[in-house]
């Protein structure tokens, strides 16, 4: 059995990106570790949700803790840098957040749990961070890096399949799916084509382990939200595939369907 570290900016990324996949692994026995950057301190939160004088931070913890039993995972390890914001906010420029931290010291650290854990598998994001969030492009850097002081031999970017939402937004009817004003958004600055992804993962046996973990980030991720209020089989398709890129490895070859190699 192999051990696997899923390497992620803020507590509920680990499940809207790649829980399927932990929960896939964890159910085929392998060890699945969790490492978090920051604690999502920055994170919006609809008015009236924390009780008076309630911690964001605090009540997203407790809601990963919820995520990570739905999801399988072995071990949570919370590397405590501070969240930077959405791109473009001045908190990207405060001192501490994580994206400024400086990429060797993050990297350690990170690499000192897959020295400790002996890795075989570390998932990051790809380069844009998904969508361009500081932390998530900041996650990418220190992860190629902690991958190489620790000698990590699989190193996959979680990324998302931007012609596979694509199509799902053109049969959005056909789903029972609205729309905003009728029209497809733009997706252009969303993950990445298709073909440069490497690995697709099915998890759709996972589905309810992975929807679980995504209402146990209440404060996140709303029972109305885009994530959660689509009716069940759009639900599949948004979610029933999570999508990597294998570091090193040229696209156009055979997809792989586990970040084991599988196929």
């Amino acid at each position: 059995m192999a051990t696997a570290v899923f390497f992620h900016a803020h507590p509920d990324d680990e499940t809207i990106t790649t829980g399927g996949t932990m929960a896939k692994m964890a159910a085929e026995g392998h060890r699945v570790v969790l490492v978090t950057a920051t604690g999502g301190e920055l994170g919006e939160v609809p008015e009236g949700l924390l009780d008076p004088g309630e911690d964001l931070a605090a009540r997203r913890a407790r809601e990963l803790e919820s995520a990570c039993r739905a999801l399988g995972v072995s071990r949570h390890v919370a590397l405590g840098f501070h969240d930077s914001g959405m791109a473009g906010e001045p908190s990207n420029d405060a001192e501490g957040s994580f994206c400024n931290t400086d990429v060797d010291d993050a990297a350690s650290a990170l690499a000192a749990v897959l020295d400790e854990e002996a890795a075989e598998v570390l998932s990051i994001y790809d380069e844009h961070g998904g969508y361009g969030h500081p932390d998530h492009v900041q996650v990418h850097r220190v992860g190629v890096r902690a991958a190489q002081l620790a000698g990590v031999p699989r190193l996959y970017m979680a990324t998302i399949n931007r012609a596979h939402f694509r199509r799902i937004a053109e049969q959005a009817a056909s789903f029972g799916v609205q729309l905003p004003d009728g029209e497809a958004p733009d997706l252009s600055g969303l993950g990445v084509e298709e073909d440069r992804i490497t690995t697709s993962v099915d998890v759709h046996a996972f589905l309810d382990a992975k929807r679980r973990a995504m209402e146990a980030h209440a404060s996140q991720i709303s029972e109305t939200s885009f994530f959660l209020a689509v009716p069940p089989e759009a639900f599949a398709a948004l979610w029933g595939t999570e999508w990597y890129i294998r570091h090193g490895a040229r696209p156009g070859g055979p997809v792989e369907t586990s970040l084991l190699g599988g196929r």
